[in-house]
């Protein structure tokens, strides 16, 4: 029996664990891990201590020893986490908190508009118009335009097809006060218009007028705007010509000496500043080059120096006193097709400066046949080979001047002075 229960108890013997070489193994572990410095700079002092919280008992006791070896590498590993977390907090922090940074270039745009806007205007053309049904007379807005503010006595610059056909004109400041517009007096041929509105001086901020005779081409010009009167628009780029030529919309007399830019000029801007980068008045916005009608990159504006003798003539006598000789011509292809190379007279009335002095009209003779007039082929020596050349000329000439003009009369030429006139008032 003895040695049955010695077979019995050999097997239970056999079959258990080696407990004190286990824990020998655990406490082996603990120590080491324990012992361990620090993984790196985010690694913090490995400890079993949050551990003894766990539930007593031999396989809680097993588990604490078996997890206390892996504490300090569990412990880093979320404290890594945590730093990880705030610090991704604080770069957020960092990003939202840094202030926007803008070149000094756009600094100076930016303190060019803000400066300024306050002396561009909204222009309302409005029109009367009568109800096919109810035969009541309304005023209908037929187009606008923008201007500017040209002295504290509450002068407005603009052009003159901006107000061409207004029957009512009303003016949009900056700050959206609205007041009723009347004309001092308009330059068709210029297409320039001088309006008058009464607005406390304080609101009136007029623009610092600069000089276009020394413009370059290739430095910076801002075009300012209020196309739809709820706010104003900037478009900026350079003077890419100078000396150029456009016609009058009105009619149809050459503009010398307008400068061209590929700042953006919308139909809206017409009549709005052009200034240099200064905040000076160079010109006057007045028209585009594009077939489609959008804006293609070539702009045109009416230099200062023109504008400003203009809108002194017309504050000050309400017209502009411009030469003129007093006759009609034919178009230009006209005289091309005859072959011939000047102004052909249409029209030279006797009370005119031109018929006064003698200048022959075209005409039929009894049987029906045309019989040509002059033809203009100078002017004090200058050679005139078309009517824009003509133009040109008169523009450098002054009311009541003597003036040589040399025509074509059949085959011979003759050389006639003529006493220039001012233009007839325009209504």
């Amino acid at each position: 029996m003895a040695a049955a229960a010695c077979f019995l108890a050999a097997p239970s013997a056999l079959a258990r664990p080696p407990r004190p070489r286990a824990r020998h193994s655990l406490r082996h572990l603990a120590r080491a891990a324990a012992a361990r410095p620090p993984a790196g700079p985010l690694a913090l002092p490995a400890s079993p201590r949050p551990l003894r919280d766990l539930a007593a008992g031999p396989v809680a006791s097993a588990a604490r020893r078996a997890l206390a070896a892996a504490a300090g590498p569990l412990v880093v590993a979320l404290a890594s986490a945590a730093l990880i977390l705030g610090d991704a907090g604080g770069a957020s922090a960092f990003v939202v908190a840094t202030p926007r940074k803008l070149q000094a270039d756009e600094l100076a745009t930016v303190r060019l508009f803000k400066d300024n806007t306050p002396s561009v205007v909204y222009i309302t053309n409005l029109a009367v118009r009568q109800d096919a049904f109810t035969l009541d007379v309304l005023e209908v807005p037929q187009g606008s335009g923008s201007g500017f503010v040209w002295d504290k006595l509450g002068h407005i610059v603009t052009n003159f097809h901006v107000i061409r056909g207004a029957s009512d004109l009303r003016v949009t400041l900056a700050d959206q006060s609205v007041y009723e517009a009347q004309v001092v007096g308009f330059d068709q041929d210029k297409d320039v218009a001088v309006l008058s509105i009464e607005a406390p001086k304080d609101k009136l901020r007029p623009l610092p007028v600069g000089v276009s005779a020394d413009l370059l081409v290739g430095q910076k010009v801002y075009a300012i705007g209020n196309p739809f009167g709820l706010d104003h628009t900037l478009t900026t780029g350079v003077i890419s010509g100078l000396r150029r030529e456009i016609s009058s919309a009105a009619t149809g007399r050459p503009i010398q000496d307008v400068i061209q830019t590929d700042a953006a000029i919308n139909p809206g801007n017409s009549g709005g500043p052009l200034l240099d980068s200064s905040g000076n008045l160079i010109g006057v916005n007045t028209a585009i080059y594009s077939p489609s009608g959008a804006s293609s990159g070539v702009g045109f504006s009416i230099p200062v120096d023109t504008v400003g003798g203009i809108v002194d003539q017309l504050i000050k006598f309400g017209k502009v006193t411009r030469p003129i000789l007093g006759i009609k011509f034919a178009p230009d292809q006209s005289v091309e097709q005859l072959g011939l190379s000047g102004v052909l007279v249409l029209d030279a009335p006797p009370n005119g400066p031109a018929g006064k002095a003698g200048l022959q009209s075209t005409k039929r003779d009894a049987y029906g046949r045309l019989i040509l007039g002059d033809i203009i082929t100078s002017v004090n020596g200058t050679k005139v080979a078309n009517g824009s050349d003509l133009y040109r000329i008169l523009d450098q000439c002054k009311v009541g001047e003597t003036v040589t003009v040399e025509v074509l009369r059949g085959d011979k030429k003759e050389k006639i002075a003529v006493v220039l006139e001012p233009k007839l008032d325009e209504t």
